[in-house]
């Protein structure tokens, strides 16, 4: 168990990035690249590697049907770590809450929840919605002007 020191030396300033990992690339990057506009940065078809750039972070798509074990052995399988994956949360911009939710109604995506919520920016409007394996999804308001 990890035990409480002096403050660290750095600072946490943002999500840098999150690894997501599918058996349905094409559908996954389509939601993330086509329907939420995230531009693919780095691609390594090699080793099913795709990074998508979310403002300052990355969002890394796994390809588990390509990925390998670190000893470079068989693709790796879902495992109950799996499991314990909850949400994330991708800051918007640019946006009030009548836009997002014509967007969302015109993108066809149902929002499994929503509210006024906190975060990293403060408190914002929030909508959570699915990908295509499931993972829940938080939208976040940066500018809530409603």
């Amino acid at each position: 168990m990890a035990k409480k020191t002096e403050s660290p030396p750095f600072e946490v300033v943002a999500i840098d990035h999150i690894v997501l990992r599918t058996r349905r690339i094409d559908e996954v990057l389509g939601f993330y690249c086509d329907i939420l506009g995230l531009p693919q940065e780095r691609i390594l078809k090699e080793i099913g590697l795709y990074q998508l750039r979310a403002g300052f972070a990355l969002v890394d798509i796994v390809d588990v049907s390509m990925t390998k074990d670190s000893s470079g052995g068989t693709p790796v399988e879902t495992s109950e770590a799996d499991s314990r994956y909850d949400h994330f949360c991708l800051a918007l911009s640019d946006i009030n809450a009548s836009e997002m939710g014509a967007w969302l109604q015109a993108a066809g995506i149902e929002p499994i929840g929503e509210g006024k919520l906190y975060g990293a920016t403060g408190y914002g409007q929030s909508y959570y919605v699915k990908d295509p394996d499931g993972r829940t999804v938080e939208l976040k308001l940066v500018e809530d002007e409603e």
